[in-house]
């Protein structure tokens, strides 16, 4: 089970040994009763990324078999956006969703980053110490995703609530409703009053999607963005703050926060197993039979650390899965990668003397399937050093 908090401890132990017993194609639980199949091998995992008529990400047959209240469900059934939906109408859903995000202003984006990031540091370099994750990583994140869909206070305030709800599946399905509510309230107004963001952009394309639709891509783009955003500024963080390679003093370390990125990205990605598919037949890959309709998981985080393709120093390696690959793959690296490396850098620059409150081995990981989570991030720093706040 990829769930349980053993996994969630060491992961790629884990992976080790599903190779080592399996090969490239592991059978898991996903939940008890929900089999599926593991892809930890890099080269099968591109080849099953870019056949999508083999592999489509439609998973509406194989839903009718879980059960309405199973954990996994609302992180994996289908919804009319992008993510969920294979052929033609992936296709639409796609073109809206890109040019919605292809739209942003990247310089613009780096002065809102700052912005928001400057009184977020400014709530706790009183203190001296902090959770990095509660009380930077995730409302830093949070705030510049409302800015990019043009959500206001309020409305972000709601969106976040059911946000958590729903990607801690517990009350996932009251998450869900939280959610929708608040985003087709957002909708409404940007059909009426559109404006320089996402959900505007969005609503006047010319594929010319509906409420539900428009709801369900704004989904996905929270989705996308929360967890997986800020756990990456957090599993970056604690790279830094633990890896002399960045410099006791970081802004002396010999490698950049890109590259503590990227090294992440391929050592503990945050969405470490997803890009799930639901082959349409039986089909043989790498001599083990998939069946029909069941999920196929690729796991970046395996597939990245795959002893056919590792090896030796990969600074400025971009060639990691942890964005996915073919026609699913992630359509706003570079605004993530943007976000992600400003959030890191202006940390740094107004708390220089930023270290780990606790022992590297007593952070504790989110146990789920789908993610590499720290619970907390917990920092300290003395006081003084937050003097330098723009």
């Amino acid at each position: 089970m990829l769930g349980t908090p053993e996994f969630a401890a060491d992961p790629h132990a884990a992976y080790r040994e599903m190779r080592r017993q399996h090969g490239s194609m592991v059978p898991i639980d996903l939940a008890p009763d929900v089999p599926a199949t593991l892809v930890v091998d890099y080269r099968t995992a591109v080849r099953i990324l870019n056949d999508p008529e083999h592999f489509p990400a439609d998973p509406r047959i194989w839903q009718q078999g879980i059960a309405e209240d199973s954990p996994i469900r609302p992180m994996m059934q289908w919804y009319p956006n992008a993510l969920r939906n294979a052929g033609a109408e992936h296709v639409r859903y796609r073109q809206a969703y890109t040019a919605a995000i292809d739209g942003i202003d990247l310089h613009a984006l780096h002065s809102t980053v700052e912005a928001i990031a400057a009184p977020v540091i400014g709530s706790f370099a009183a203190e001296g110490g902090a959770d990095l994750i509660s009380q930077y990583a995730l409302p830093l994140v949070f705030e510049t995703l409302n800015r990019m869909v043009g959500c206001s206070m309020e409305l972000g305030q709601r969106v976040a609530t059911g946000m958590a709800a729903l990607f801690d599946t517990v009350n996932a399905a009251w998450g869900m409703q939280t959610l929708s509510e608040a985003l087709l309230e957002l909708i409404a107004l940007r059909r009426v009053e559109p404006g320089d963001d996402v959900t505007s952009r969005m609503a006047h394309h010319p594929a010319n999607l509906n409420d539900e639709e428009m709801l369900y891509q704004l989904v996905s783009f929270y989705g996308a963005g929360l967890e997986p955003m800020q756990n990456l500024i957090a599993n970056a963080l604690l790279l830094m703050l633990t890896d002399e390679r960045f410099g006791g003093d970081v802004l002396g370390g010999s490698l950049s926060t890109r590259d503590a990125l990227d090294e992440v990205l391929f050592n503990d990605p945050p969405m470490a197993n997803f890009a799930i598919s639901y082959p349409r037949q039986p089909i043989l890959i790498d001599s083990t039979w998939l069946p029909a309709h069941q999920p196929v998981l690729v796991s970046f985080a395996a597939c990245n650390n795959d002893p056919a393709i590792a090896g030796g120093d990969r600074t400025g390696n971009r060639s990691h899965l942890a964005w996915s690959a073919g026609p699913h793959a992630c359509p706003a690296r570079s605004v993530a990668y943007l976000v992600a490396q400003n959030a890191i850098d202006q940390l740094l620059d107004a708390l220089p003397d930023l270290e780990l409150a606790v022992p590297k081995d007593e952070i504790g990981w989110r146990p789920g399937p789908f993610h590499r989570a720290m619970v907390a991030l917990p920092v300290r720093f003395p006081t003084s050093s937050a003097l330098n706040m723009h």
